[in-house]
């Protein structure tokens, strides 16, 4: 993919605007409903929608660190992160449509749940639970399933990419 660096960042910036939007519509709603109701059960018992402000990373990791490193770790290493992953996206030579999306996605989703922890205090809202028999997620949100969509898009892609390559039999 040859596009140029403008025509990079809007599509980048239209991803990030996309996402952030409705995932910090969706938090804003749940914070204001789930916060005085608990939770809502979906129909046929397959997850519930409950609040729960999370301090650490993916599937509360590190939320027991002291505050300080928390916000050395997840909001300005990530920020440092995430801003050089944009430089990387607009600016790298060649990438493949199916590596851009998945990896733009994946900025996308982890600059609104930094958004969110830079004005949350450093706590990232998560509400969505699901639960199929015995089987059930964490609590997760919007932004999360923007930056999961984006890795499997990506890891579909290198996949593609390398079956293509190997020699037939």
């Amino acid at each position: 993919m040859d596009l140029s660096h403008t025509l990079r960042l809007a599509i980048l910036l239209f991803a990030l605007g996309g996402t952030a939007g409705c995932d910090q519509v969706s938090k804003h709603f749940a914070r204001s409903e789930l916060g005085e109701h608990g939770f809502v059960t979906l129909p046929g018992g397959f997850g519930e929608f409950r609040l729960a402000e999370n301090p650490g990373a993916f599937l509360s990791l590190g939320d027991s660190l002291p505050n300080s490193l928390r916000l050395t770790l997840f909001t300005i290493a990530v920020g440092i992160g995430l801003f050089s992953l944009l430089a990387y996206l607009v600016f790298a030579s060649r990438f493949s449509w199916p590596c851009f999306v998945g990896t733009g996605l994946v900025w996308a989703g982890g600059t609104s749940n930094l958004i969110d922890r830079i004005l949350r205090h450093g706590l990232v809202s998560d509400f969505i639970f699901i639960r199929v028999g015995p089987f059930h997620t964490g609590i997760f949100n919007v932004a999360d399933m923007v930056i999961m969509t984006g890795c499997a898009v990506f890891a579909w892609d290198l996949w593609w990419q390398r079956a293509r390559r190997a020699p037939r039999q």
